[in-house]
């Protein structure tokens, strides 16, 4: 059986470093703060949240949480926003998404100030992660994919990268990252042909596409790596990824499982973009 690569040493790792970083900040007088912006009381933004308040206070980050009515108007939306945007005391900004369909993200995304967009909902900090420039936040799942692959020892130079899914907020972003790697990247979606065939061809395989079990035995190669970032449920209502575990753990070199796989390392990686914002605007 390959070995099963686990999130919570890599959360732990990066936290280590978070905290050191927000204590020296906090000496020289600045403490760095994160601003999340929820629309509502969906469930599963809430259960981030939750776990966001959590790391960011075990780091020593303030947050304050703006929660909006479930029928704001865009107006009001974005007049909260450019608040948020010109408040000095706030360095980094989460948005939770997807938004209420009456609200126009397009539109939204343009108003986010891009230097506190630390989870690249910015056409800005997209750009930069196609451009490879490290000032820009790339989005905190595919960041989470990468400090995974780097924290186990994976080294990317050569080595055939195959992304299933194509969504802005995974697939397209963690292959410009697996690329700043030195990797060949293939993305693979739904109108791919012969899409096991493709899969087989992976030394890393980054299965991103939101649907339960669907990545099974027959689309790995031996000693293939897993990366699972899928959340799904099975339909006995278990958590489950894109991943079929049981009938891939004994081809894999190394495989992510889920729960508490790449999803756990998520919230260490938004702490440490606030980290990374508030140095820049601070100059610190």
């Amino acid at each position: 059986m390959g070995t099963i690569i686990k999130g919570k040493a890599v959360a732990d790792s990066i936290t280590e470093s978070v905290i050191a970083d927000v204590k020296e900040l906090k000496g020289a007088g600045t403490t760095p703060k994160l601003a999340i912006v929820r629309v509502g009381d969906d469930p599963s933004d809430l259960a981030y949240e939750r776990g966001a308040l959590k790391r960011m206070d075990k780091c020593g980050i303030d947050v304050e949480v703006f929660e909006l009515r479930k029928d704001v108007s865009q107006k009001d939306f974005l007049e909260s926003l450019k608040r948020i945007n010109e408040d000095g005391g706030i360095h980094g900004i989460l948005v939770f998404r997807p938004m209420p369909g009456h609200l126009d993200e397009e539109a939204i995304k343009y108003v986010i100030s891009p230097e506190k967009d630390v989870d690249s909902f910015s056409p800005v900090n997209v750009a930069k992660v196609t451009e490879g420039d490290e000032t820009g936040f790339p989005p905190a799942t595919p960041t989470a994919v990468m400090e995974m692959l780097k924290f186990y020892g994976v080294d990317l130079k050569g080595k055939h990268a195959v992304v299933v899914g194509r969504s802005m907020v995974v697939g397209k972003p963690v292959s410009m990252l697996l690329l700043k790697e030195n990797a060949t990247v293939t993305i693979c979606h739904s109108r791919t042909k012969d899409l096991p065939e493709m899969c087989r061809r992976a030394d890393v395989l980054i299965a991103a596409v939101g649907r339960a079990k669907m990545i099974d035995g027959s689309y790995v190669k031996e000693g293939a790596v897993i990366i699972d970032v899928g959340i799904n449920m099975d339909k006995d209502g278990n958590m489950c990824g894109d991943v079929d575990f049981e009938s891939c753990k004994d081809k894999a070199s190394m495989i992510t499982p889920v729960p508490a796989g790449v999803g756990s390392v998520t919230t260490s990686v938004l702490a440490k973009h606030v980290v990374k914002a508030c140095r820049l605007q601070t100059g610190m």
